[in-house]
């Protein structure tokens, strides 16, 4: 996509960073051993020996009890439901204790002039199961605004692109369950500040959360834990990929007032072939879109748990820093309308699941292959071509550090 031009001078508009929204929560069945008492009655003779023989069985029932264990559930195929609470999750431990996140890359529900079938009814039919978790998050790279009084592209131009969809699409983001968006990317402000307050108000109209505006953090409550989510671009209204000491600032900040912290960031160059992650800015257009392996250390570092990159329009490999993971780019999720190009590895998304204890630790993970089939709409992919292109170039770019990815893309640290 183009770059964005510079904005013009707006006043800072008061951010409410403690923004909240619904989390949708998930119970676990517990492994019970069962008792069982028998009365036996008899005569006077044998009474003393039925007793016993009673006494005995009562503690062989409690000793089949404390034989229960806690046991993972069956890993999922990529193409069913994906509940992150479901992986690598320890066989001593409660899953009541993780928190389960999952994440996707781009989205574009459909443009002026270029909206999907039937209104966008059924967008994300196909892809629900896999999104399930407890926190749902998307990275929405266009404003939801019917705004037509600013718009960053010059009437003549042949390589910017402007995107906007109707207001009324933030249903089809809260039908697939999506609990936050980040607005933080080149297109977030197409129609200006008009179109990003519109695109607020039209998440909140539907129960979603929003971040990414300028020293915002959002917080969340899920199961009793509190997770603050911070955008990232390479822009001044957001903040700041390219401001390594701003962006520590803020993460510090969410750090302190929530006990988990996310960073979703947008940064990186675009196109095909901007698959690899090597050390280094980045740039687009001659537009500086960040060091992304600095900016994931340095987010870490000052208290990120989990790090969501999208931006380049292709997958990226995965990485461990400190025991967090590093996801560099999930990809092109969704282009309703044909709005983004799914011609290749274009084509090619995932969704993230990832499993956290409430310090912050890693507990299991998972890549689901997806695909933008017509229309622009996501589907699980069955070959699993994400999974495969990930797995070889965290191989290439991370050999010692990077993510080791099973046969059904569950994610282990090296």
């Amino acid at each position: 996509m183009s770059p964005e031009p510079p904005p013009a001078a707006e006043p800072a508009a008061p951010i409410d960073p403690r923004a909240s929204t619904p989390t949708t929560r998930r119970g676990w069945d517990l492994l019970r051993g069962h008792r069982r008492r028998a009365v036996l009655v008899a005569g006077a003779v044998c009474a003393v020996l039925l007793a016993s023989f009673a006494v005995a069985r009562i503690a062989g029932g409690q000793s089949e009890a404390s034989l229960a264990q806690w046991h993972p559930p069956v890993s999922p195929t990529p193409t069913a439901a994906a509940d992150a609470a479901d992986v690598a999750a320890p066989a001593t431990s409660p899953p009541d204790d993780l928190v389960s996140l999952s994440a996707t890359g781009d989205i574009i529900l459909g443009d002026a002039g270029s909206l999907p079938p039937r209104d966008g009814e059924g967008f994300f039919d196909a892809v629900i199961d896999a999104l399930a978790a407890d926190l749902v998050m998307g990275n929405l790279e266009q404003p939801l605004t019917e705004e037509t009084g600013y718009e960053k592209c010059d009437k003549d131009a042949t390589s910017c692109h402007a995107f906007r969809a109707p207001p009324h699409y933030a249903a089809h983001l809260a039908a697939a369950g999506f609990d936050l968006m980040n607005i933080a990317n080149n297109h977030g402000n197409d129609f200006g500040p008009a179109g990003r307050e519109n695109t607020q108000a039209a998440l909140t109209a539907h129960g979603i959360a929003y971040t990414g505006e300028r020293d915002q953090f959002t917080v969340v409550e899920v199961k009793d834990v509190s997770v603050a989510v911070v955008g990232f671009s390479p822009y001044a209204w957001t903040n700041d990929v390219n401001d390594l000491d701003q962006a520590r600032a803020v993460v510090t900040r969410a750090a302190a007032d929530a006990d988990l912290v996310v960073v979703q960031a947008h940064l990186g160059a675009e196109g095909a072939d901007a698959t690899r992650v090597r050390p280094g800015v980045e740039t687009f257009f001659e537009e500086r879109r960040g060091d992304p392996m600095a900016f994931a250390r340095a987010v870490i570092d000052a208290g990120a748990d989990l790090v969501i990159g999208h931006g380049p329009h292709v997958l990226r490999g995965l990485e461990f820093y400190r025991g967090r993971l590093i996801a560099y780019s999930l990809g092109n999720f969704a282009g309703g309308g044909g709005t983004l190009n799914n011609a290749g590895n274009l084509g090619l998304g995932a969704v993230l699941t990832v499993s956290l204890y409430p310090d912050g630790g890693f507990a299991g993970g998972r890549l689901i292959s997806t695909h933008m089939y017509e229309a622009g709409l996501p589907r699980p992919d069955p070959q699993q071509r994400s999974l495969a292109l990930v797995r070889e170039l965290t191989e290439l770019d991370f050999p010692e550090t990077g993510a080791r990815l099973g046969p059904d893309g569950e994610i282990t640290p090296p």
